[in-house]
């Protein structure tokens, strides 16, 4: 072979070639896609029509075509390799590149027979390797013999190295994707875990607790009226016991309000909109804060799962705090509606604001932790959720469901109720 061949014919096609597989793959994730569009990168390239990239399963290391083109279905399927065998798993074994002429004619290939069948004669190997770890090998064929030179080695090789990037960044990605996933179900499960115990506790509280103290109320009542009817004059038992009984009807509201923060009981009977209006004026009107609703009753087809009402429930109760603790607002703004295939829940207030990128965390004191949970609750339910807010100018919560749950069996109920 001329010792012309194994320079470059020109080095502006080398450049070029690079840069056509680097643009190919650079903004690719999906591994599958990744390596079809490689190959055919790689393929068009060399002028080529056969040819297929094999990946390393780390556990069996066992090399299986992924994808191929110009090779049979039978060839593709059948022809797995060992690592350290046959010619691929020599490559992918020493990170080496491989040039045959004819591996028709190499006996140290596997399964001579399929090769044989299928035609092959020149035969082009190079592994695809990232940070040191072989990956994989691309291999290119063709049907002539002699068909390949040097250069294309090298040109090959310099692929792969890009390819095995690609490779290794899309494996990445997908681990992260499938972690992030599991995060999310997890997070999913423990949210239902702690919406089912607040509903089990707000029971409790309220057959027995709450019952309880409904009596002691009534009963310390009754001794009151005895004590008038008796004519006792000792005024300090007669201001103990009305004294008792102010904290007994004291104490009888505040577990009636924590029944109604841990399950509120219009969310069950009534449906989302009755539970945040509840909310509102239960909290914010108390404050002195004028409450405006623009709470429209839209039609979706179905009751809202009880998945996504709990979610927009909680999000909302947790900017209805937010202003109750920081605002110092005068005015607030609820509204829900439809807009295309979402539903856009969004909070506003008048109040003093803040500077949301001095925010990016949850801070030792705590601090954030109120916002951050907020996100959280609506990205588990595949949403997205916006702050906007400046010092002075107020600040306005917006979260965004998309309406991806099934419309079969459709009640034509309304996301206000029940």
């Amino acid at each position: 072979m001329p010792d012309s061949e194994s320079e470059p014919k020109n080095k502006v096609s080398d450049l070029v070639a690079l840069s056509r597989v680097s643009a190919a793959t650079s903004n690719l994730q999906d591994l599958e896609a990744i390596l079809r569009i490689g190959l055919n990168s790689v393929l068009d390239i060399m002028d080529g029509s056969i040819g297929g990239i094999m990946l390393l399963d780390e556990e069996t290391k066992m090399l299986s075509y992924r994808v191929y083109h110009g090779l049979s279905a039978t060839y593709a399927e059948e022809m797995h390799v060992k690592l350290g065998e046959g010619i691929a798993g020599k490559v992918a074994q020493s990170g080496r590149s491989t040039l045959l002429e004819d591996i028709s004619l190499e006996p140290s290939a596997v399964r001579l027979d399929l090769i044989s069948t299928e035609g092959l004669k020149a035969f082009l190997s190079v592994p695809l390797q990232a940070k040191g770890k072989v990956l994989g090998v691309m291999n290119v064929a063709s049907r002539i013999s002699h068909r390949f030179s040097k250069w294309d080695m090298h040109l090959l090789n310099s692929i792969g190295d890009q390819l095995g990037v690609a490779i290794e960044q899309a494996k990445l990605y997908e681990q992260l994707r499938r972690g992030r996933e599991r995060y999310r179900e997890l997070a999913r499960r423990t949210l239902l875990a702690q919406e089912e115990e607040r509903r089990r506790i707000a029971r409790e509280l309220h057959d027995e607790t709450s019952q309880a103290l409904s009596g002691l109320a009534l009963n310390l009542e009754v001794l009151i009226e005895m004590a008038e009817i008796a004519g006792i004059q000792d005024t300090e038992f007669k201001a103990r016991l009305k004294k008792t009984h102010s904290l007994a009807i004291q104490i009888s509201t505040e577990v009636s309000r924590l029944i109604a923060d841990l399950r509120p009981s219009a969310l069950d009977t009534l449906g989302l909109v009755p539970a945040i209006r509840q909310c509102a004026e239960t909290n914010l009107t108390s404050l002195g804060i004028d409450v405006s609703f623009a709470l429209n009753q839209v039609q979706v087809g179905k009751s809202l799962p009880a998945e996504v009402e709990v979610g927009l429930f909680r999000w909302a109760q947790g900017a209805i705090a937010n202003i109750m603790q920081h605002s110092q607002a005068r005015n607030a703004t609820i509204s829900l509606k439809r807009e295309g295939d979402e539903l856009v829940l969004c909070i506003n207030d008048d109040g003093k604001g803040f500077d949301v990128s001095q925010l990016s965390g949850i801070e030792e004191s705590g601090r954030g932790a109120g916002l951050f949970s907020m996100k959280e609750r609506v990205q588990l339910l595949g949403g997205t959720c916006s702050i906007q807010s400046q010092p002075g100018q107020g600040t306005t919560a917006t979260a965004r469901i998309p309406m991806t749950w099934s419309t079969a069996d459709a009640k034509d109920k309304s996301i206000g109720g029940r």
